[in-house]
């Protein structure tokens, strides 16, 4: 009896969620004919979101977890100790150090899927893992200093941003191509719905190159030197670059100058991180400030004072900001669109200074790259619980993979679709308001001086009442037709010995004949004779 009330209590919580506003009360209704409509759709509505909350629970069993600290306790003093010591079995090999103190520091990236990622030392080591199986898929040493490193579409390719130029390789760690446009690369980013591999550096130029055909679709020149931040914008594909003077200019491959300019800091802007929603940016400068942007309408909320510069940060699936200065590693929740009062784990690193910091796609996991390796922590409620396979499949096969890859191919979206506001890509633009009031004038122009020349036609024309009607002019063109076939039908008449004019037999012999024998025949006979 407990557990079936309980069963009741979850399933009225789930159909809680798809609720969209108060039920209508129909008791006091007098009218029997609208009451009986209403009840017939609050019972629909009633079965649709039972229906939801079913679905709901076959398609997204797992629910995001966090910490639930007891009391007058606070999370940010719980360590990772504590928190793989509460965990479950299955997380407890997710936290670990890779102590690779001779060739750090270290860059890290995920794949779309956070089944794999890639380690990228600055004294040349690269390597490819398996985080699941926490596995080497290919390891190689380029002797060459790495600046950063990027996943592309798959695990199956990557790529590293070398000494002078970008190179390519595959999952077996042999290089593939050299890009000698990208030069002096500092930091490189993958859009993966465009299959663009994007580039910014010393020069301060930034390239989008097509990774499908190898051609190079844009070359954009920032004109404010080095460029050491940049970050993609996961709702509509646009990259935002932090600057040297303060500002965050916002590009696409189709503009040649930004498309939007911020103000963010006072000093050089260190780093910059999106939320996967479009909605916030985050952004960190030399001037120890964590300051947070609402840049669907470009203006501040609010912002964090650090006690040094932040240098690196990341935005997880669900919302969490991870900041990283020295050997601290701070994440914040709920931290973007409030402000929040302190954060909501701290972690210390202990090998070395910090160099990266990012959130592992589906999982609660923080990834740290530091001079003595990479360290991975748990944050709980970081991920999403639950993944789309035809999204991301952290467990997809081999044959999978490469339909996968086929579909990305083919839904390819051109570079020229990358816009501020992607809802607005197959609408139709309306024309400014002095366009349209202009078209207005030239209209109603047009129709006044139509109505001008049908009025003048009007009045010009000669008015005969009844002489006009269809009728009358269909028997005059009848009568006129009959009238030029007279003549000709006449002529033929008189030639058979036919009358034109009463239409009588009359021949002129017998009439002659008659004449005779009336002459010859005495007057008082001729009563005798038909005449």
């Amino acid at each position: 009896m407990a557990k079936d009330q309980h069963k009741k209590k979850q399933q009225k919580a789930e159909m809680a969620k798809f609720r969209r506003g108060l039920p209508i009360a129909t008791r006091k209704i007098q009218d029997k004919k609208l009451k009986g409509k209403l009840r017939y759709t609050e019972k629909i509505v009633k079965e649709a979101q039972e229906n939801a909350a079913k679905i709901n629970e076959w398609l997204l069993p797992q629910e995001a977890g966090s910490l639930e600290p007891e009391g007058m306790e606070e999370t940010w003093r719980y360590n990772q100790r504590d928190i793989v010591a509460a965990a479950p079995t299955g997380a407890l090999h997710k936290a670990f150090d890779l102590n690779l103190n001779e060739l750090g520091p270290y860059r890290l990236g995920f794949s779309r899927s956070g089944r794999h990622a890639l380690l990228g030392g600055r004294k040349g080591h690269l390597a490819l893992l398996d985080w699941e199986k926490l596995s080497t898929v290919c390891e190689v040493q380029v002797r060459e200093t790495i600046r950063d490193v990027q996943v592309l579409h798959n695990e199956t390719m990557f790529a590293a941003a070398q000494r002078e130029h970008v190179y390519i390789y595959d999952k077996r760690g042999i290089e593939l191509h050299c890009l000698k446009d990208h030069t002096m690369v500092n930091r490189l980013e993958f859009l993966p719905y465009h299959h663009l591999l994007c580039s910014v550096g010393k020069a301060g130029v930034l390239r989008y190159q097509d990774t499908s055909t190898g051609q190079i679709v844009a070359t954009h020149r920032t004109k404010k030197g080095p460029c050491d931040a940049m970050r993609q914008n996961p709702w509509n594909a646009v990259i935002c670059l932090g600057h040297s003077d303060g500002q965050v200019t916002m590009w696409t491959p189709n503009l040649t100058t930004p498309a939007v300019r911020m103000l963010c800091h006072y000093g050089p802007v260190k780093s910059v991180a999106v939320d996967p929603t479009g909605r916030y940016m985050a952004t960190s400068g030399a001037d120890k400030t964590v300051r947070v942007w609402d840049i669907r309408m470009y203006r501040p909320l609010h912002a964090y004072d650090t006690p040094a510069p932040v240098g690196w940060m990341d935005i997880s699936q669900r919302g969490m900001l991870a900041i990283g200065y020295t050997r601290r590693v701070q994440v914040w929740k709920d931290a973007l669109q409030y402000k929040a009062n302190a954060p909501y784990l701290n972690h210390e690193v202990k090998q070395g200074l910090l160099h990266d910091v990012a959130f592992r796609p589906y999982e609660d996991v923080l990834g740290i790259g530091h001079q003595g390796g990479v360290s991975s922590i748990l944050v709980p409620g970081a991920g999403e619980p639950n993944f789309d396979s035809y999204v991301a499949n952290p467990y997809q096969t081999k044959k999978q993979r490469q339909e996968a890859e086929v579909h990305q191919l083919l839904d390819k979206l051109q570079p020229d679709m990358i816009v501020l506001d992607p809802e607005g890509v197959g609408q139709v633009a309306r024309e400014p308001a002095d366009v349209q009031k202009q078209r207005q004038m030239e209209a109603e122009e047009a129709n006044r001086a139509r109505s001008k020349a049908r009025r003048e036609k009007a009045e010009k024309k000669t008015k005969m009442k009844g002489k006009n009607k269809p009728t009358r002019r269909q028997r005059k063109k009848q009568q006129n037709i009959i009238e030029e076939r007279k003549p000709k039908i006449k002529a033929s008449m008189r030639e058979q010995g036919v009358s034109a004019e009463r239409g009588h037999l009359l021949k002129e012999k017998k009439e002659a004949e008659a004449k005779a024998v009336l002459e010859s025949v005495p007057r008082a006979l001729h009563r005798f004779y038909k005449k």
